[in-house]
């Protein structure tokens, strides 16, 4: 969780007020593979960018 450390990598952000997404698909996709747990929120995002 983010509050229980660092970063490991930046993976993508979101901003609502520009609409702007941007989501580094190869680094998730690396973390998934790892056994990463997405957010519902971070889910949601990955959803509509699709």
């Amino acid at each position: 969780s983010r509050r229980e450390g660092r970063d490991l990598r930046k993976v993508g952000f979101y901003d609502p007020i520009k609409n702007q997404t941007y989501l580094n698909v190869p680094a998730i996709l690396y973390f998934l593979e790892k056994g990463a747990q997405p957010t519902g929120t971070v889910h949601d995002i990955s959803k509509k960018a699709e």
